[in-house]
Parts: C-alpha cells; sequence; structure tokens
C-alpha cells in the first residue's frame, strides 16, 4: 500500500484525540489489520477496497478464530474510517457498509442451583453489616432484582404489609414484586438496625458504613467476599443472583411469561434464554434418572 494511505491512517488516529486511549488503540489495531490484508492481496489505495474484499477479509479472520464479536468491532472501525476518509476526499463509497458479521451464539448465563444459593444467603451473625449484607442478598435473589434496582430502592418502596416490593427498572418503568418470607425477614432484621448506620435524612433503604446510600461496587465487593466466606467455588457477581432467580422460577414453573413480568423485559426473547439453561437442567436430570439414558459400562 502507497506510504500517502498509510498517512491517512494517521491524520484518521489525530482526528479521534477526544476518545479515550485504549479506544483509539483498538481503532488502530483494527485499521491497522486490515491495512495488512490490504498488502498481502495488493490493494493498493483504500478507494480500491470493495465489498467483496471486504467480505473476504471478514471471512479470513474468521477462519483464524476471530468471533462475531471482534468481527463485528473491526468492521465498525473500518466504518468509521471511511465515513473519515470519504469526508476528506480519500474515498467515495463505504465499501464495511452492509457488511454482515457470522452470528455471535449467545453466552448462557452463569448460575448457582438451589443449594448454592440457599448456601450463600445463609449468613450467620447479628452484627450490622451481616443483617444489611443477608436482606441485601436474600432481597436480590427473592425478586430477581437489577443491581442499579436494588441500589435504588428507597424506604417506602417496601410493604411488608403486602410483602410486596415497588421496583424502578429500565425505561423509567415500575413494577410490583413480592417478597418471599425469608427476605422479608430478612429486611425486618435489617430495618430494626438500619437506623444506628442511617443518617436521619437518608431515604435509601440500604446504606453504607458512611451511613449513605450504598453504591454498586460495594454490594459487588460484599457479595465477593460472602462468596467466599460461605464456601462457594465459584465467583458471584450480582447479576448472578438475578439470573439464578430466573432460572430457578422457570424450572418451578415453565411460565416464561410469568418470569418476563418478574424480571421486567420488554421482549420475551430476552427471557427466551432462561429456556435453554432450564433444558440444560431438564437434560441432566434425564440422563441421571432415565434407564434407558444410562450408558453401558465395559
Amino acid at each position: 500500500m502507497q506510504q500517502a494511505e498509510i498517512e491517512y491512517i494517521d491524520a484518521f488516529m489525530k482526528s479521534l484525540h477526544h476518545l479515550s486511549e485504549h479506544t483509539r488503540k483498538a481503532y488502530l489495531r483494527d485499521i491497522q489489520s486490515c491495512c495488512d490484508y490490504c498488502v498481502a492481496h495488493d490493494v493498493a489505495k483504500w478507494s480500491d477496497l470493495d465489498g467483496r474484499q471486504v467480505r473476504a477479509y471478514v471471512t479470513q479472520k474468521h477462519r483464524q478464530g476471530l468471533g462475531g464479536r471482534s468481527l463485528q468491532r473491526n468492521l465498525s472501525a473500518l466504518r468509521v474510517f471511511y465515513r473519515f476518509l470519504i469526508k476528506i476526499g480519500a474515498a467515495k463509497q463505504n465499501p464495511a457498509q452492509g457488511i454482515v458479521t457470522p452470528k455471535t451464539p449467545k453466552k448462557l448465563p452463569d448460575t448457582l442451583d438451589v443449594d448454592q444459593s440457599a448456601q450463600l444467603v445463609d449468613i450467620k451473625g447479628d452484627d450490622i453489616l451481616s443483617l444489611r449484607d443477608r436482606a441485601i442478598f436474600e432481597l436480590m435473589y427473592s425478586c430477581g432484582l437489577r443491581l442499579s434496582e436494588l441500589v435504588g430502592l428507597n424506604l417506602d418502596r417496601i410493604d411488608e404489609g403486602d410483602s410486596v416490593v415497588r421496583v424502578i427498572g429500565k425505561g423509567n418503568k415500575t413494577r410490583i414484586l413480592p417478597v418471599g418470607r425469608h427476605a422479608l425477614q430478612a429486611v425486618q432484621a435489617w430495618l430494626k438496625a438500619r437506623a444506628s448506620l442511617a443518617s436521619p435524612e437518608e431515604e435509601a433503604l440500604f446504606v453504607s458504613k458512611r451511613g449513605s446510600r450504598i453504591s454498586p461496587r460495594s454490594i459487588q465487593e460484599r457479595l465477593r467476599q460472602w462468596s467466599i466466606k460461605q464456601g462457594l467455588a465459584t465467583h458471584v457477581h450480582p447479576h448472578m443472583l438475578r439470573h439464578s432467580f430466573a432460572t430457578h422460577i422457570l424450572e418451578s414453573s415453565s411460565d416464561l411469561r410469568a418470569v418476563q413480568e418478574l424480571l421486567g423485559h420488554a421482549d420475551i426473547s430476552t427471557t427466551q434464554i432462561y429456556t435453554h439453561l432450564d433444558f440444560q437442567h431438564l437434560a441432566k436430570v434425564y440422563d441421571q434418572a432415565h434407564p434407558r439414558a444410562q450408558k453401558k459400562t465395559k
């Protein structure tokens, strides 16, 4: 590729001065990768690269083991680069436009089984942080809350009489969720102790040691610490409790619509990933229980 074409990359990188260094490095890596392809295939100018060659480039990267998400990022960088080239008159069309990458298979979420979930939330001790953390974990698992939803809960969102919690979810949508007996008991125990930690004017249901609303990062760290203390062999993060909630409800009820409502998913296709988890559970039970599924040992 001609030197002038290489210099376009430098000019493009300078135009990205407003982006983070990490993002700029990712753009440079992706554009340089395509440049190497052009050199290897005798493409002398960026304006000579066409859609057919971009497809061949994507195919080659895919065969080399690059996944769908990485290929999408590659193409995205190439599209932005060509918009820059068109703007400065170095190209007339964007050959990366409309190119489709191979679909990335959906990664099934990690979950805890019922026994592991019970082991995690079975926090002993009556010190104030143990009471708070037990209430947090019980409520997340009992209601399938997002981390942001739990952090955003105020005192007036819990109705102990009706055993429900009012949650403000994505898109500022409100949903009312039932709270299980164990979670309600944990929250009640926390509320009795909360006043000794919370600032008098604080509305948040869960507070930090400083008395103000607890942060998402604090909950993540406390969950990590407790998962170790409780003897779990897997790294536990807040969303894993939400995944576990959905999976266990679906295993028991097979009611996908109900799980959708409880999780606050706008589209049921988002909820359908749990049907794959449910099938894995059923397949495992079948393999262990059905006499015709047992493999003969020699």
